[in-house]
């Protein structure tokens, strides 16, 4: 897990703060929180739950990714091939295992595809991908049956982003063989099977 950088939030903090026009003991008595809480904060010499960033996200009229530092690659998607690109890349995170699934006719009435991530697999973050598709599952029929706004919607993306902004993730390149190698190994497969 990459570690957040307790000084640079922080300063974003401050920053934040001064631009509301708050002093450090107003945001204290609003957060319910010790003057010299705030003051550690803003020096970062203790860390800030996620729960308090997310106050202050409301407080300081900001978002929780940024005063945690994340950084997202906002790029518009603008073609079926950002899309592709992006599954090529989740192929290559270490710790995420997933399995295509491909139903059609004539064995299926419907033409369905789907990627599934099995919760019980040894990869470490195939849990945490399921119980985050769980949850969107159920954000998005809220909003898509009005039940919730979508303001509601976006502060929840904001939050789950904030929460696993410190899980770094590491990615393998898929190994080049040799023909021989490829062979050998379809073999070892083939026969394992």
């Amino acid at each position: 897990m990459a570690q957040l950088d307790c000084k640079e939030i922080g300063q974003r903090i401050k920053m934040l703060r001064k631009h509301k026009g708050l002093n450090q003991k107003e945001l204290a008595e609003i957060l319910g929180k010790s003057l010299r809480t705030i003051q550690k904060y803003e020096t970062g010499e203790i860390e800030v739950s996620i729960s308090t960033v997310n106050q202050l996200a409301e407080i300081l009229d900001s978002t929780s990714t940024y005063i945690l530092g994340y950084e997202t690659n906002r790029q518009p998607i603008q073609s079926l091939s950002d899309i592709m690109s992006f599954l090529f890349e989740l192929e290559q995170v270490m710790d995420i295992s997933f399995d295509i699934e491909v139903s059609k006719p004539p064995r299926n009435s419907d033409w369905q595809c789907s990627i599934a991530f099995n919760g019980k697999a040894a990869a470490d973050y195939n849990a945490d991908l399921c119980l985050f598709l769980e949850d969107w599952q159920e954000q998005r029929e809220d909003v898509q049956t009005y039940k919730s706004s979508l303001a509601a919607y976006k502060k929840w993306q904001e939050q789950t982003l904030a929460y696993y902004a410190a899980n770094s993730v590491e990615t393998v390149q898929l190994e080049e063989l040799s023909e021989e190698e490829r062979i050998a190994k379809r073999n070892e497969y083939l026969k394992n099977l």
